[in-house]
This record gives structure tokens, C-alpha cells and sequence, in this order.
């Protein structure tokens, strides 16, 4: 690679411009090159917005109109679309060009260097325990009896209640909140925001007042988790609430008290799902989909953006709509009222045919 950095400081959100030619990306992402092996560039652009110095992707056909306007001067490409391409400078074909990027954006985005040791503002609680390299940041919170394990990254102004472990090499960015009962495993992102184990939303009517119930189970975050900015996970009435290893949640996600996630499962912003449910290996749920409490939905379910899910989900199907079904099921019956409004009008104008 050339390494060569660029003065002037960051370009479309870059780190410190490294530059790499064209043979450098063929390199990187193990593709085959054609054009010009000296082409450099230092930043990644849509294709639609790419200049002679960016790298962009061409996957799909119906995205090839936009090369004849675009500049951009390398192209991530499939043998497929190779064709489509000729007038790029630099072509580098790879079977998937998307994830052929995972190679290239920490290269050309570098992420900032983490600096161990405890800010002099931060504040240790008693008898906490901090791993080999962690990093505390300014203002930051460590309760007593806290565990943070070997390269923590604590950022600025972060709370970690009383007792609460945080596991190896898991980073909380600014602002992140980790009440008592929290416990976080290793490799674990929580973003800016975002609140683990607080209080679920549970209360009993008694003598003309609501009277809250105390929650004293624990939220569990296992390994390889990243959740989003400012979403929140309820700690367990009774009983645990449990994130799933490798599971990835978006920002603004509310998950109720007592709810159990399985593994590899991706949540979708504004999701919400309400107490006691259980979401099992697998699932994927889309941007603002609702689920009521104590349901079951199955390993490997799909829920689609904006459903509305009152009843268990069989393992492996799809479901769609308000209030949720199958997903064919649901277009039909959505395909059926759009039909009405035409129907009304032929049977208004039926009987007006034949009023005497």
C-alpha cells in the first residue's frame, strides 16, 4: 500500500486520508483488477455521488445507469456487470462487491486509537475492580464493587451502578447508562444513550393508587452484542432479561422486563416488545415493529416493519400487518380491501341503474 496521507485533515467522514491505488483495493478484497493499477483513492461514495478519488460497489443491474454520470475512479464490481463498466478507470471484480467493502472501510476509515488509563475526573467507587489497559473516560462513574474486564473502553460520562461486570474488550460510548443488575459480557458496543436495566413498567392497582412492583432480576448482555444508540433493555421483575450472544440491536429499541432474545438475532429501530416475550434464535424484526408480551416467536421468524404481533409466530415463517399474520395471507387481505372502494362504486351505480 502507498500509506500516503493527506494534509487537510478528513474527506467524507474519512479518517487521516490514507491513500490506496487501485492494485492496493484488488489486494485488500481479493479481487481481480482491470483498467489502471495506479488510480488512487482515498474515501468511499455512493455511485451516484462518486468522484475520480472515491471507491464505490455495482451490484445489482438496475443501479449501472448511474455509472454514466458518475466519476468514480474505482469500482468494486461483479463479473456479471463487468461490461456495464468499461468507461471506470479501474475495475476490481469480486463476487459480492458489498461485502467486499468490510475489507476496505477500516483501512480507509481508521477508528480512533483507544488510550488506557482512568481519566483524572472519573470516579471509582469502592472495592471495583478494573482489568489489565482499560480506559475510563472524563467524568465517568464506576460504582462500588464494579468489574470492568481487561481493555474496557469506559467513555465520557458513563454510569455503571453498583456491582455491575462489564466484560473484556467491550466498549460503552458517552453517556451510556448500566443501572445495578446489569451485566455485560465481552466484545460488547453499547452506544451513546443507551440504558440497561432499568426498571420494567410494572405496577398493581391497589387502595386507589398504582403501586409499583419492584424489580430486582438482572439484564444480561452477552458476548458479541451491539446495541444502538438510546435504546433501552429493562432489567427482570423475578427473573433475567436476556440479550443473546451476537445479537444486534438498532437504535431506539425498547426491550421490555423479563423478555429473553436468542442468538444472532437483529432488531430494527423503534421496535418495541413488551414483557415476558420471547424472541428465540435467529429472528429478524423490522423498523417499529410492536410485540405484546408473553408471546413466543419462533427460531428463525421474520417480522415485518410496523407488524403488530399479539400471538405466537411458528419458527421460520414470516409475518406482516396489523394485527400480524402470514405474510401472503396479509397481502391478500390488504390486496382484498383495496379492491372495496371500486366495488362500492359498481354496486352504487348497479342500484341506481335499476331505481324505477
Amino acid at each position: 500500500m502507498t500509506g500516503t496521507a493527506r494534509k487537510g485533515g478528513n474527506v467524507a467522514g474519512a479518517a487521516e486520508g490514507t491513500l490506496l491505488s487501485a492494485g492496493d483495493v484488488a489486494r485488500l478484497v481479493n479481487g481481480r483488477l482491470e483498467g489502471d493499477a495506479s488510480r488512487a483513492v482515498r474515501a468511499v461514495a455512493p455511485l451516484d455521488r462518486a468522484g475520480e478519488d472515491d471507491v464505490s460497489f455495482l451490484a445489482a443491474a438496475k443501479y449501472a445507469p448511474l455509472l454514466q454520470s458518475s466519476g468514480v475512479g474505482v469500482l468494486l464490481v461483479s463479473p456479471a456487470l463487468a461490461a456495464e463498466a468499461a468507461s471506470v478507470p479501474a475495475r476490481v471484480l469480486v463476487d459480492n462487491p458489498h461485502e467486499a467493502l468490510l475489507a476496505l472501510l477500516p483501512v480507509l476509515y481508521r477508528s480512533p486509537e483507544r488510550e488506557p488509563g482512568v481519566h483524572p475526573t472519573a470516579v471509582i467507587g469502592r472495592g471495583a475492580r478494573l482489568g489489565d489497559d482499560v480506559t475510563v473516560g472524563a467524568y465517568a462513574v464506576i460504582g462500588d464493587g464494579a468489574t470492568l474486564g481487561e481493555r474496557a473502553w469506559i467513555g465520557a460520562h458513563c454510569a455503571i451502578g453498583t456491582g455491575v461486570a462489564v466484560g473484556d474488550d467491550t466498549r460503552l460510548h458517552p453517556h451510556v447508562t448500566l443501572y445495578q443488575g446489569a451485566v455485560v459480557g465481552r466484545r460488547v458496543t453499547l452506544h451513546s444513550g443507551v440504558r440497561v436495566a432499568s426498571d420494567g413498567f410494572g405496577y398493581v392497582y391497589r387502595d386507589g393508587r398504582h403501586e409499583k412492583i419492584p424489580h430486582v432480576g438482572r439484564c444480561v448482555i452477552e458476548d458479541d452484542v451491539e446495541i444502538g444508540a438510546n435504546t433501552t433493555i429493562d432489567r427482570g421483575s423475578i427473573d433475567d432479561t436476556v440479550i443473546g450472544a451476537g445479537t444486534k440491536i438498532d437504535n431506539l429499541v425498547h426491550v421490555g422486563h423479563n423478555v429473553r432474545i436468542g442468538r444472532l438475532c437483529l432488531l430494527m429501530a423503534q421496535v418495541g416488545i413488551a414483557g415476558s416475550a420471547r424472541i428465540e434464535d435467529g429472528c429478524i424484526l423490522a423498523g417499529q415493529a410492536g410485540l405484546g408480551g408473553h408471546i413466543v416467536v419462533g427460531k428463525g421468524a421474520r417480522i415485518g416493519g410496523q407488524a403488530g404481533v399479539f400471538g405466537d409466530v411458528p419458527a421460520g415463517q414470516t409475518w406482516s400487518g396489523y394485527p400480524a399474520r402470514p405474510h401472503r395471507e396479509a397481502l391478500r387481505a390488504q390486496a382484498a380491501l383495496f379492491k372495496l372502494p371500486g366495488l362500492l362504486r359498481d354496486l352504487e351505480q348497479l342500484i341506481a341503474e335499476r331505481r324505477p
